[in-house]
């Protein structure tokens, strides 16, 4: 059984950027800030390359949704090695508002149309840290999900996966079709090499509409005010145990 393999690649702010809140305090600052890969997302694109390489994968797609420059996001994967792409483009407008629901929605219908036999996400994104897409992706398709992914292995015809949780590790077998979600110690990311990117320009990817999906993209909630954390006061040395305790009983801790 050769899978078919969607992978979402989603393009936020670069995780070496220090974010900054706009003075209208409704988002963060975006203009003129550099932008890549969701890091959860290179790890699973990666895992569904090195799923290529083994010969248990006949294509991977890559998918974003997104403004234009979601594009470049895209050129990316390409250049990692996926198949093709699809981008479904969404004004800048609109994307302030998209949702995980509304992206699981236009993932579900994409893998539908695709026939897809597998989506792998990233855990979460970096922006908004929701760790939502991949679970509501499942729950649309209502097929078996495996999150927070640190090793799968594909065993006749389902997969074994090992999984990051609280207390430990789970491993869990899942059968196919199914959604995953890419913890960090999953794999190591390939860079893209330079004959990889210059290939990559030529690889189809096409762009489609919300509309084309049919998906309701109307926000259902709505940000009232995005806030600074709050500045953390210094630190205090104490010389001894004894000297914690008093300060913790001073403060009111103990």
């Amino acid at each position: 059984m050769s899978l078919r393999i969607l992978v979402g690649c989603k393009r936020v702010i670069d995780y070496a950027v220090k974010v900054r809140v706009k003075p209208d305090k409704l988002g963060v600052v975006t203009d003129g800030v550099k932008h890549s890969m969701n890091p959860f997302d290179e790890i699973a694109m990666e895992e569904a390359m090195r799923m290529k390489e083994k010969k248990l994968a006949s294509e991977v797609i890559a998918v974003s949704c997104g403004p234009q420059q979601s594009q470049e996001t895209l050129r990316t994967a390409l250049a990692m090695g996926a198949d093709r792409a699809i981008h479904v483009k969404i004004e800048p407008k609109d994307y302030e508002t998209l949702q995980p629901f509304h992206v699981s929605k236009i993932l579900a219908k994409i893998a539908v149309e695709e026939k897809i036999d597998l989506v792998v996400l990233g855990k979460q994104a970096i922006d908004d840290d929701c760790n939502q897409t991949g679970q509501m992706t499942a729950g649309l398709l209502d097929w078996p999900q495996g999150t927070f992914v640190s090793k799968v292995e594909k065993v006749n015809n389902h997969l074994s996966v090992l999984r990051e949780i609280d207390g430990g590790l789970e491993t869990v077998k899942v059968s196919i079709p199914a959604v995953l979600t890419a913890d960090l110690r999953l794999n190591e990311p390939r860079y893209a090499t330079l004959p990889n990117i210059m290939k990559a320009k030529k690889k189809p990817l096409a762009v489609k509409s919300v509309a084309d999906y049919g998906v309701d993209i109307s926000p259902r909630q709505e940000v009232l005010s995005v806030e600074d954390p709050p500045t953390r006061e210094a630190g205090q040395k104490v010389e001894s145990v004894d000297d914690l305790v008093q300060k913790l009983k001073d403060g009111g801790f103990v």
